[in-house]
């Protein structure tokens, strides 16, 4: 039997693909997480109130889904539910986080498959010219920095935010703030939007020069948004089937009745499935389970997504194109909440600590995130971290193993491969940090 190994690099966290050919079939293809974590070990015994202060290092791109998280799960335990104003910052909080994730995972990751090179700072003249080259570098940064100083602005720093707490937020935003950030979400969104553009153009042609969009097999898909005008911070998690229908829909807490979770041999990062079926999150998920954005110029892109490539769309490539059109979502839909006064009301209430059990959920970018903490005299007593990726790697791993067919025969292995493998994982944008707790 013959081993192939290909480390993968522009994801977050450190993993391999390794695909094993005997006599020119394809076997297996695995996605393995290298790294252990185990945050959900070290964290027991610490006060339970320290905990949206600890979590959100689990990840330095992901701090801020696991700051909210862990504040809802400590609401949930102490039965006390935020003001309004407070739910609208954290949505605004969240939307920043998906503008920096999406930039990053769309312009930094991902565009050069588009082009095949290995940075938007390498490519070729036939490609882009080096104005243009430069052009599309320097928006990309801009637009991922924005993110972040949205993230900065609603949540008080960037990396690990501060400002959701257990009852609210610290504070709302002041209208000089809020007016300034408006200014610059302004400016810019019709740059990112070209930019979209730009990418759906690559995407285009990168499909002429594979020939595929890869994995196009239906699956179940798993999303907490709702139908229209989706924001981040929801109670429920909902399953779309392959046929597009709405099978199931329940509470954080109810998530082992409807999900399986199983652990792995040859990976530090587990596995959920459906009711023994492959699911998928994240941004084709999302796009999927939404009927309208209701916001002018995202409608338009997943109108384009829809009339293209149908309802619900299967494709794996297709995750890219949906992160396009979130991205413009979060641009939209944050200038519409930072238009309200965001300083007039309470952003938070008292509460009294008590011990019991707390789930809390966000529709993280890569899709839903449920913290699950035990308190037993004040201090974590058990926590679990239900992280999006994991319900994504049975469906990586059968898109691998579609790759691998395509590109490996009794007499070769075709070069491409090496590429697809890349592609095919960047596609589900994991995140290995957060999936190895």
């Amino acid at each position: 039997m013959t081993t192939l190994t290909f480390p993968i690099s522009r994801i977050e966290g450190h993993a391999r693909v390794v695909i094993e050919v005997q006599a020119g079939e394809v076997v297996s293809a695995r996605f393995q997480a290298t790294e252990m974590r185990g945050f959900q070990h070290f964290v027991q015994g610490v006060p339970a109130e320290q905990m949206p202060v600890i979590t959100p290092r689990i990840c330095g791109v992901c701090s801020t889904a696991h700051h909210v998280a862990a504040v809802k799960a400590l609401e949930d335990a102490y039965g006390i539910t935020p003001p309004p104003l407070a739910r609208k910052i954290r949505n605004l909080l969240l939307l920043g986080q998906l503008i920096q994730n999406q930039a990053t995972s769309l312009f930094i990751f991902t565009m050069p498959d588009r082009v095949g090179v290995d940075s938007i700072f390498h490519m070729s003249t036939e490609e882009a010219s080096n104005e243009t080259q430069f052009n599309i570098a320097q928006c990309a940064l801009r637009i991922r920095k924005i993110g972040t100083d949205l993230i900065s602005l609603a949540g008080g720093q960037f990396i690990h935010p501060v400002k959701a707490v257990i009852g609210g937020m610290t504070s709302g935003i002041n209208r000089e703030n809020a007016d300034a950030m408006l200014v610059r979400l302004e400016k810019l969104l019709p740059r990112a939007g070209e930019l979209v553009d730009t990418y759906w153009e690559m995407s285009a042609r990168m499909r002429e020069r594979i020939g595929t969009w890869g994995d196009d097999a239906p699956a179940f898909y798993i999303a907490s948004t709702r139908e229209t005008k989706p924001d981040f911070d929801n109670a429920s998690i909902r399953i779309m089937a392959p046929e597009g229908n709405i099978v199931e829909d329940f509470q954080p807490s109810e998530f082992r009745r409807y999900l399986n979770y199983e652990e792995t041999i040859y990976s530090y990062a587990g596995q959920s499935n459906f009711q023994g079926k492959i699911l998928r999150a994240n941004s084709l998920a999302r796009m999927n389970m939404v009927s309208s954005l209701e916001t002018p110029l995202a409608d338009t892109y997943l109108k384009r997504l829809e009339n293209v490539y149908g309802k619900p769309a299967h494709p794996i490539l297709l995750f890219d194109l949906c992160r396009g059109i979130e991205l413009v979502y979060a641009f939209e839909r944050a200038i519409e909440i930072l238009n309200d006064p965001l300083d007039n009301e309470n952003t938070n209430l008292p509460y009294t600590p008590r011990d019991g059990e707390g789930y809390g959920l966000v529709e993280a970018p890569r899709g839903p995130l449920i913290h699950h903490y035990t308190i037993q005299n004040g201090k974590i007593a058990g926590a679990e971290f239900i992280i999006p990726t994991v319900h994504n790697m049975l469906a990586i791993e059968h898109a691998l193993k579609v790759a691998a067919r395509r590109y490996i025969d009794t007499d070769q292995v075709n070069l491409e491969l090496e590429k697809a493998v890349g592609r095919v994982v960047r596609a589900f944008d994991p995140c290995i940090a957060c999936a190895t707790q």
